[in-house]
């Protein structure tokens, strides 16, 4: 498995962010992490990234304890935060070699790297002069440098406009060919869009995991179950 998940809980004082929540990920799937704003999403990708420890149980990244085995857990994985955190005053080649540098990777895993997320045109720029779409592909960028199996993204395609969606959304068809990807998302057509499996949480709590390759649902149908679980 890329992912396990083994009765977590996460406690912030007395609120009980997540609950025993367990499921599992195979190597390969695209699975979209659904919930209502605080229902334990961010939190859950914290601790599968190594940024917050559980309170209880245990979570596996390609058979990596994420606490006990930190580096190699995260080695393995690839990481997108909601809130893309970038150097601004940066331009868009010299930040990938600067994170190069910290993962070991060479030159050409940079050039690769950037034609890849179609970055080559922008390579010269500053970031803060970059659109939100193409600060996205630099975010993914640097979650793709050290060749991860595992991708974990947090809301990745937040604030862009049709056209950048459609190339985000592309992009992540194009990774998935040979990674893992565990995404979160509030947009139903892309769960559609992207989708092998989605997996819904509520207070804390797992309440439905759908195999989407068994139940053809449009975006319309998934939207409204969403909220028929979540209400």
């Amino acid at each position: 498995m890329s992912i396990e998940v083994k009765n977590i809980s996460k406690k912030y004082g007395k609120q009980l962010a997540l609950n025993d929540v367990s499921f599992s990920i195979k190597k390969g799937e695209i699975v979209g992490f659904l919930g209502p704003n605080g229902a334990g999403k961010s939190t859950l990708m914290k601790i599968l990234t190594g940024y917050l420890n559980p309170s209880s149980g245990e979570a596996l990244i390609n058979g990596h304890n994420i606490v006990s085995e930190r580096k190699k857990a995260q080695l393995k994985t690839g990481y997108l935060p909601e809130h893309n955190p970038l150097y601004l005053d940066l331009y868009v080649q010299e930040y990938l070699e600067f994170s190069a540098d910290i993962y070991g990777c060479t030159k050409e895993r940079i050039m690769e790297i950037m034609q890849q997320t179609g970055l080559n045109p922008e390579k010269h720029k500053k970031i803060d002069q970059l659109s939100k779409g193409y600060r996205q592909r630099v975010g993914l960028a640097n979650a793709l440098l050290h060749d991860p199996e595992t991708i974990i993204l947090d809301e990745p395609t937040t604030g862009l406009d049709p056209n950048q969606l459609v190339e985000i959304r592309r992009l992540i068809k194009d990774i998935a060919k040979d990674k893992t990807i565990f995404l979160s998302t509030h947009i139903m057509q892309e769960v559609k869009a992207l989708c092998d499996r989605i997996i819904i949480i509520n207070k804390g709590k797992i309440i439905e995991d759908i195999v989407m390759t068994e139940r053809d649902m449009a975006s319309e149908e998934i939207e409204k179950l969403f909220q028929q679980l979540t209400q």
